[in-house]
């Protein structure tokens, strides 16, 4: 089994590269954290056995993402105007990107490895996630032309990600003949669920929107399912992977779908082939593997690559030869354009508490 990632505050020489790695270990999307943790380590291992980043031993510094935004802030800010990180990657809500980005201000590469709302591009900083582009338009293509599915309530998070999405769907349902019924919007960390299903009741729709983030979804999806909507009514999340079915439990799936750029049950090489590395080195017992976890394994490799063609670690330079970067991944062949990762992104319904991926979108 792979060693814990060190502690930040260890002191190191000129011959090691320090990455800080913000990934939630509280809070709604503390649920996350350990998948996250495990899939950066091994990419770092990866690296390492490969001769480190242009000669140094990378170092992951892990920093609790789960806090409040300006928290998540201040520390990461600290570690770099100190020195002592020289890049920053992982998995977080919007929110706390929103609140990280200005403070790095591009003094070095930032690495956002979450799904997000699109727009972002600010120096220095590159995205590995998912965009609505890619992901919740034709989504809701599918679901319009084949599964002829138009009338949606939107149950989010009251932040910056499903308030931005949305507005997303929105537009892309005015394109595809679809309508929104009805949009509810609670405070992180919500519990009770029942007047939001009410309100999805009420509405009349024929499915459900869930931009909800962890625990949140998993309250979600069981008070649905008690009040017995899941035999009528669809349910899809960009943002939800095995751990919220596990949480949620099989007789709160039926019905519910999301898509993403990888899947562990994803039957292609490279897809399987990281699955069984992870399994490998973390045992059977390891942290579920997702496309969140993924991500963050993602965000190491990215950094590392770039750093690699631009045969630096300073910003101007690895933004320099960003465009057009492509390198194998779990996720298949993948290339950065304008910053963002390109890549595939497959739909996939609920069994149980495992997904069946339906197809390529």
């Amino acid at each position: 089994m792979a060693e814990p990632l060190p502690r930040a505050g260890r002191a190191h020489g000129r011959d090691v590269l320090d990455m800080a790695l913000v990934i939630p270990l509280q809070g709604p999307a503390g649920i996350f954290g350990p998948s996250c943790e495990s899939c950066a380590a091994l990419a770092a291992q990866e690296i390492n056995a490969q001769g480190g980043v242009l000669g140094r031993e990378l170092n992951l510094v892990p920093v609790d993402g789960g806090r409040s935004p300006a928290e998540v802030a201040i520390e990461v800010d600290a570690l770099v105007s100190a020195g002592a990180v020289q890049a920053v990657t992982g998995w977080h809500i919007s929110a706390v990107r929103e609140a990280v980005a200005p403070r790095i201000d591009g003094r070095v590469p930032y690495a956002y490895t979450a799904l997000y709302e699109g727009g972002e591009h600010r120096p220095g900083l590159f995205l590995t996630g998912e965009t609505p582009d890619l992901q919740l338009g034709p989504t809701l293509d599918w679901f319009a032309h084949t599964a002829g599915v138009r009338r949606w309530t939107i149950v989010g998070d009251d932040y910056v990600w499903p308030r931005r999405s949305a507005a997303s769907a929105a537009r892309y349902l005015r394109r595809n003949g679809g309508t929104i019924c009805d949009e509810v919007f609670v405070p992180l960390g919500t519990a009770d669920f029942s007047a939001a299903v009410h309100r999805v009741e009420a509405s009349g729709c024929d499915a459900v929107l869930m931009l909800l983030i962890g625990d949140d979804a998993v309250a979600f999806n069981r008070a649905f399912a008690a009040s017995g909507l899941d035999r009528d009514v669809l349910r899809f999340s960009s943002l939800i992977e095995e751990n919220v079915l596990l949480a949620s439990g099989a007789e709160c799936t039926r019905g519910l779908m999301t898509s993403a750029g990888y899947f562990e049950d994803l039957a292609t090489s490279s897809g399987l082939e990281f699955a069984a590395t992870y399994f490998r080195e973390f045992g059977d017992d390891a942290p579920v593997l997702n496309s969140l976890g993924e991500s963050c394994y993602e965000g190491v490799r990215l950094l590392t690559e770039l750093m690699r063609r631009a045969g630096s670690t300073e910003v101007p330079a690895m933004m320099s030869v960003a465009d057009g970067l492509a390198y194998e991944s779990p996720r298949g062949t993948v290339e950065l354009r304008d910053r963002h990762l390109r890549q595939r992104v497959f739909l996939a319904v609920a069994d149980g508490l495992s997904w069946d991926v339906v197809q390529q979108l």
